[in-house]
């Protein structure tokens, strides 16, 4: 199979430099996903670093808001208020480098799991926040399924799809995590059911019981259907990996199917 639109996504730190990028294009990725977590975050320190990344190389950049911390669910309105400022200023400085940005849905806290209907509308109007806030800057928000974990919303594919319909927002679409679906056994059913609906993936693998996030073919995920399935998809493939080496895995997975 053909490499299109991959990109790469480091979930483990990388140091304060982002030399390591420009080895992207020389494995055959065409993208990179910035990680709003720990040292990978953009700052205003960095900025400067990203943007060259921009203009030096023809990487197709995405963003991953952070979400250590980050319940969009969350019934404390100071703490979740903290939350929502922390990803404004992500995608403030995201202008101008990203067109999408990938968030997490929110999820039940000790409190919330008392009033589920209100830490659900809670977490529907923190999302309309973010894409609003993710309009400004001209940036798609694409929100992304969770891994089988308890008291997460976005599991399954008809909860993202009411997710969907009822944050109602023009720039809002959903990015598909493969792996996180494969833990829940609902890989064919987010194909089937929300196709139209998915901007963005993340690619690995797992063995069906936890989120691994092992390079592709090293789990119990059918890689093959799945890219047969995507016939007409142009959106980005994103591998989650924690080195380059398993990045190299993966293309070298892809290119055998």
């Amino acid at each position: 199979m053909k490499l299109k639109n991959l990109s790469f996504s480091s979930r483990v730190e990388t140091g304060h430099s982002f030399i390591w990028v420009y080895q992207l294009e020389d494995m055959g990725y065409t993208g990179w996903e910035i990680v709003q977590e720990g040292l990978q975050t953009l700052h205003n320190g960095n900025l400067a670093k990203v943007r060259e990344v921009r203009d030096t190389t023809d990487l197709k950049i995405t963003m991953h808001l952070p979400f250590s911390d980050m319940n969009l669910a969350g019934l404390n309105d100071g703490i979740r208020n903290e939350a929502l400022r922390q990803m404004y200023r992500c995608l403030e400085l995201g202008n101008e480098i990203v067109e999408l940005a990938v968030v997490h849905p929110g999820y039940l806290s000790p409190y919330g799991s008392q009033v589920p209907e209100r830490a659900w509308r809670t977490h529907i109007e923190s999302i309309r926040h973010v894409c609003d806030t993710a309009e400004k800057y001209g940036i798609t928000i694409a929100v992304e399924n969770m891994p089988e974990m308890p008291s997460i919303f976005g599991k399954y594919p008809d909860e993202m799809l009411r997710t969907l319909e009822e944050v109602d927002r023009d720039n809002l679409g959903m990015t598909l995590d493969v792996g996180h679906a494969n833990t829940a056994g609902v890989v064919d059913e987010f194909l089937e059911k929300c196709k139209e609906h998915i901007l963005h993936m993340h690619i690995h693998d797992n063995h069906g019981i936890s989120d691994e996030h092992l390079p592709l073919g090293r789990g119990t995920v059918q890689w093959k259907k799945v890219m047969e399935s995507l016939k007409g998809y142009n959106g980005r493939l994103v591998t989650e990996m924690a080195t380059l080496q398993e990045g190299e895995e993966c293309i070298a997975y892809i290119q055998s199917l």
